[in-house]
Formats: C-alpha cells, structure tokens, sequence
C-alpha cells in the first residue's frame, strides 16, 4: 500500500553515547558512537533505524541529522541517501535542536509534513510490534482534528529500569491510544515498581506529528532558537553560506533537551500510542547491553573473550561485552 506523500521520517544520528564509552573503544582507543555499532555482527544501529524509518516514509522524504565530528562513521554509511538528506550538526546541543534542524529543513520542503522522529542507537528485537505501532501512530495523527497534536510511542516494560524514561498514561482517547499524564525521568526502583503498577510506559523516544506542531512545541519555550532556525533555512537552504551560518548558530545556541526542557509540563495535546512489549532497548549502559544480549542468548556472563573481528564491517558491541567481562570479572556481580 502507497505511504501518504506528506509523510517524512527524520532519523537522529548526532549522539555521542557517553555512557557506552566503556564499552565502545576501538583498537585506537577511540570511542565509537553506538549508533554505528553492530548489536552482534549484522547491520548497525543506524541501518535498523533506517530500515524502521521505511515504515514511515520513502528514503527520498528521510532526513537523518548527524554529527560533524562523526563523518568518518558515517560519509559512507548514508550513501543511499540524496546529500541534501543527511544534515550536518556542527556540534551537539542538545535532543530539542536536533530535532528543530530536521524540522525546519523538512518544513522547506513540505509545510504540510507529518513526521516520524526515530533515534537511531536503539535495539527492537520485533520490529514487526513497532511497525506496526508506528503505522498505527502516524495514521491516527493524520487523521486527529487537532493538528498540534503529537503522539509518542510508550513501550509496554519488561520489567521496573530506573535507568529509563516512563510515560504516565492519561484518560483513553478511544483509538486505543491514551492522553499522557506526566513524563517520568529515571524514577527510582521502587518508583519504578509503582510506575509498572499504573501500567505506565517506557518512553521509546519515539513520536509522530506534524512538522509543524514540534515547531511550534518547542517556540513556546525557545522562540528565539526557532525563528532563527526557520530564517536560516528559508535564506540559505542547501546553499552554500548553510554550512557556516549552522556554525554560528550552533556557537550561540544554547543546549536544549526536549524531554526536560520542552515535554515536561507542556500544555500541548500530547498522547502515548501503547507498543506490545517488542524486546526493546536503548542499550544506553553496558548493563543494558548485557541484558539484551543475555534474553537473545548471544553472551552470558561465562562466555569466554572474543577477538574483535577485523573484517567486520561495525564494532561488534557482543564482543566487546565478552572482552570486558574477561577484562573486569568482578563486573558480573556489579
């Protein structure tokens, strides 16, 4: 079936994965991003991510921001991609204006957009669940009256992370999707047992609405971040002054996190579409690795150490794992 032509995906590809570090030292001792790592010896991080960004939307309405300091992970990953697709952040400042570089590039080239936004250093062992949810999410903003509506994936838990965001789910909307209550940041355990007691819901960082709805989310907090975004793509989009006029910006912008500092207590209608618990992970800790790894039968604790491949196309993130516990024995118990 025909995708509608407004919809877009905008895959974030910038983070440098600082918790991950311990785990994702290369042979020089530099850090990979994990979203350029292969979970166990397949596709990177970043492919899965492209992949899931084809349920929203065709590669030629797919934009992936990524990180200059990165370009040598990813200049030869994104080659399918149209140049003008793959947008450059000059640095980091933070989740909000990655997704306002995105948007306003996409805003360019279709005001009526309706946008998928996808991290890409996520692990989905179903990807058929999130797809499905996906679909479901981006059909029902479509069709919401209310076009500054903006709904976020929920993942149903596998079990109380206090390492993890939670959405609080509100009154039921009646399309099986559910008004958000409030947003829950790295609750305690304990709090995080009472959180899974009120059914709440992982935040996958997932979210779907129109282009035009997360510009204005984020106006209401940041007006003067967004016009500037907004004016400098509409005066030099794609040109050749873009580069060094994002470099200026990017100087003064101040670091702005969207679920702290735009989400949290936003009046705007904002709704969890539910997702069947689907095996995902942010894999944002070795821990978290682990786990992952443990419930896919890949790598347990006992598993002796494994050379890292020098053939392989990404860091190997399991063998790394292996090489660290071989390494740091009293970490089984930690």
């Amino acid at each position: 079936m025909a995708r509608p032509s407004n919809r877009w995906a905008l895959v974030l590809a910038a983070g440098s994965g600082t918790r991950l570090q311990s785990l994702t030292a290369d042979a020089s001792g530099a850090s990979v991003p994990k979203q350029f790592c292969s979970l166990n010896g397949g596709p990177s991080l970043l492919e899965e991510a492209l992949e899931r960004a084809a349920v929203a939307a065709c590669p030629e309405q797919t934009i992936v921001v990524v990180a200059a300091e990165h370009r040598r992970h990813w200049q030869h990953a994104l080659t399918d991609l149209r140049p003008h697709n793959v947008i450059v952040q000059p640095r980091n400042r933070g989740t909000a204006n990655g997704i306002l570089l995105g948007v306003s590039a996409i805003l360019e080239r279709s005001p009526d957009a309706l946008v998928a936004v996808l991290p890409s250093d996520h692990y989905i062992a179903r990807e058929e669940v999130l797809a499905a949810a996906l679909d479901r999410a981006m059909t029902g903003i479509a069709s919401d009256e209310r076009a500054s509506s903006i709904g976020f994936l929920g993942v149903e838990p596998e079990g109380p992370d206090p390492e993890l965001g939670y959405i609080v789910r509100g009154e039921p909307r009646g399309d099986g999707s559910c008004t958000v209550a409030r947003f829950v940041e790295k609750p305690t355990r304990d709090q995080a047992v009472r959180l899974l007691r009120r059914r709440a819901l992982w935040n996958s960082f997932i979210l779907v609405a129109h282009a035009t709805a997360l510009a204005d989310l984020i106006e209401r907090r940041f007006p003067v971040e967004v016009t500037a975004f907004r004016s400098l793509w509409r005066q030099f989009a794609w040109s050749a002054r873009l580069r060094s006029d994002l470099e200026q910006l990017y100087e003064r912008l101040p670091e702005i996190d969207f679920s702290r500092d735009v989400v949290e207590g936003a009046a705007a209608p904002l709704h969890v579409v539910p997702v069947p618990a689907c095996g995902w992970s942010d894999l944002g800790t070795p821990q978290r690795v682990a786990e992952c790894l443990e419930r896919l039968g890949t790598v347990t604790a006992a598993s002796p150490p494994m050379p890292q491949n020098p053939f392989a196309r990404h860091f190997n993130l399991a063998e790394a794992y292996a090489r660290l516990m071989n390494a740091t024995p009293t970490a089984q118990t930690a």
